[in-house]
């Protein structure tokens, strides 16, 4: 099997070891010779040395709560804190979670089991000092922590998996063989790799697509998941009746319409993507510009 073939088959599998993957993506990108792909999966690896530096999907949306102090032995324990009470210019401290460790961190929490589902980031001690009395009135917080939940790092890990498995896809439907170039050889030109890289790892659905037409890219709800599934379907019915794999890319896109809506979809689409990676060669090019859209609206 192919470098690019393994990757595919790890990203879709749901058990797969996520830094795993990316050590193999680490050996895709010297092949490619890109240090754009590199940086990025020695970043996800590593950490990344700055918040400035953290892609969109590993800030999460988070809340606050913490225990409060009063008088007469007054008090209140898991209070939700609500951000209005903080003063604007620090409220991105208390509603946003930043996921700048190694991925393996993150995975390795997932394999924890968690009462409620739910992780704690504590406040730093000097913004508790600075507002915790003006957050309930006669009260005094005395602890506070973000709770970030489970499905959230889940969620974020999984995006990681389909941006790299929406990449080797298109790098494999520009050069099947690019996976097995020597060092120092690669067979792409980097302006092509790059972008590729700036489509499906670092872009976003605003400029994703490339060969859509007539395709407004605006995603942000299931009508535009609708949408998009529909001109994957067109798209698909447009390859000759004989290619290999079009009935079962046909079927397998019908039934992602029919899940729209459901929680069933995110597992179809995956399934499509599996059914996808058999054919690469044909219908790589034809759904290009859908793919990516899809993985990030359904992440």
């Amino acid at each position: 099997m192919s470098l690019l073939r393994e990757i595919q088959a790890d990203a879709v599998s749901s058990s797969g070891d996520v830094a795993a993957l990316l050590r193999k993506c680490k050996i895709l990108a010297a092949r490619l010779g890109n240090t754009e792909f590199k940086a990025w999966v020695d970043a996800e690896l590593n950490g990344y040395e700055s918040v400035a530096s953290l892609p969109e999907y590993r800030r999460l949306s988070v809340e606050s709560v913490g225990h409060f102090n009063g008088a007469f032995g007054s008090g209140m324990q898991n209070a939700p804190i609500p951000p209005i009470c903080i003063p604007e210019k620090l409220r991105q401290l208390i509603t946003h979670s930043n996921m700048a460790q190694p991925i393996s961190h993150y995975t390795s929490l997932l394999d924890r089991p968690r009462k409620g589902g739910t992780f704690q980031e504590m406040w730093p001690s000097d913004l508790l000092v600075r507002v915790g009395k003006d957050i309930y009135e006669g009260m005094h917080c005395v602890s506070a922590w973000k709770v970030i939940p489970a499905n959230s790092i889940a969620a974020f890990v999984d995006t990681i998996r389909t941006r790299i498995l929406s990449f080797c896809i298109e790098i494999e439907a520009q050069d099947p063989n690019a996976g097995e170039a020597p060092l120092n050889s690669p067979s792409l030109p980097q302006e092509k790799v790059a972008q590729v890289f700036n489509t499906f790892i670092s872009g976003s659905v605003q400029n994703v697509a490339t060969g859509g037409a007539n395709f407004q890219q605006h995603a942000s709800t299931s009508a535009d998941v609708e949408k998009i599934l529909v001109h994957l379907v067109e798209a698909l019915k447009g390859a000759p009746l004989s290619s290999p794999g079009r009935e079962d890319l046909l079927a397998s896109a019908s039934l992602m319409r029919e899940a729209v809506d459901s929680v069933s979809l995110g597992e179809r689409y995956r399934a499509f993507v599996s059914v996808l990676s058999d054919h690469i060669q044909v219908f790589g090019p034809i759904c290009a510009p859908y793919v990516p859209l899809l993985s990030a609206l359904l992440r």
